[in-house]
């Protein structure tokens, strides 16, 4: 019976910890979106740029070019109203995708499914977004 115990208590623990890093894993890479967000807000394109996977720097070979592609192509992602994490989700081996509910400057709602994955330093960057724009939504 004690080993049981002992057994049943080791799995726990075990899973705590696994729980503990997937929401330390998220959390990092949301800070990824956010210091990109951030830095889009404030026409900042070096760090924004910065904040992209190797693959996305090789299609936009500077800032400039990067920054200029996000504000044609994501404009709500380049200017909103609100800007508003949701869920996490694995999809491999280092490799997420996280949701984030956004406003646009023009009051239309949006969801962007950032993809994410680390580098070859193990830093999280951001591989690609995807927008959807909200259900009914007129822009």
């Amino acid at each position: 019976m004690r080993a049981w115990s002992a057994l049943l208590l080791v799995l726990v623990l075990a899973g705590s910890a696994a729980a503990a890093a997937d929401d330390s894993q998220r959390a990092a890479a949301r800070a990824v979106i956010a210091k990109q967000e951030q830095a889009l807000g404030r026409d900042d394109a070096q760090t924004a740029y910065e904040q992209a996977a190797p693959g996305i720097r090789d299609l936009f070979p500077n800032a400039d070019l990067f920054i200029g592609m996000v504000r044609n192509q994501y404009p709500p992602v380049y200017r909103h109203r609100s800007f508003v994490f949701g869920q996490a989700w694995d999809t491999g081996d280092a490799a997420l995708v996280q949701s984030v509910a956004i406003q646009d400057a023009y009051g239309v709602d949006w969801t962007a499914e950032y993809s994410l994955a680390r580098d070859a330093d193990g830093q999280w960057r951001i591989t690609g977004c995807r927008l959807i724009k909200a259900p009914g939504a007129r822009a």
